[in-house]
């Protein structure tokens, strides 16, 4: 992949856009959890930016912040339709007010499987936040609490979600235009 293909693709989301969305969203979590600690788990590797920027936003204590590992897709821009856990909690979330973070939600098949994992441990709320979702690809339901963008059914990267591993550093959300790796 070259700098050049990745630097000349189309922008779909800017930087500025995403800031913005990202202060609204942390003023509707904050005024939601208001009197709460929270649990804030990033799902890496894609949100770990949109995790660290809207943690910034949220005025509510963050009791703990974890991070776990989950994927369907491997190195190919099609779910593969298994979910695989890398990393799990090290703590126990057992009546605490969970927040998950995450970058996109497509298939929804990802999400499913860790809210029903996360279920199982007992903790007070669970709301979701994404900073993106593709309805066009959804295969199970997901309730997302704090939206940042809808987007259609396009192959995207940047703002920490990775184009075949590379990438995540762009500060903007961009279409990839290339042909699809399986």
């Amino acid at each position: 992949m070259s700098d050049e293909k990745i630097m000349n693709s189309d922008i779909m989301i800017s930087s500025e856009s995403i800031q913005s969305r990202i202060k609204e969203l942390g003023k509707q979590i904050t005024e939601d959890y208001k009197g709460k600690k929270i649990v804030v788990i990033g799902v890496l590797t894609g949100a770990y930016v949109f995790c660290a920027d809207l943690l910034r936003e949220i005025k509510v204590p963050v009791e703990l912040l974890e991070f776990v590992s989950v994927s369907s897709y491997g190195d190919s821009t099609e779910s593969s339709g298994n979910v695989r856990m890398y990393l799990d909690l090290k703590r126990d979330i057992k009546d605490k007010h969970i927040l998950i973070i995450e970058d996109i939600v497509d298939t929804g098949l990802t999400l499913h499987s860790l809210m029903e994992i996360f279920e199982r441990r007992h903790p007070a709320s669970i709301k979701l936040a994404s900073l993106l979702h593709k309805p066009a690809k959804s295969k199970h339901k997901i309730d997302i609490d704090y939206l940042g963008f809808t987007i259609e059914d396009k192959f995207v990267y940047g703002y920490g979600l990775d184009l075949f591993g590379t990438a995540r550093e762009l500060p903007h959300i961009a279409i990839y235009n290339g042909e699809p790796k399986k």
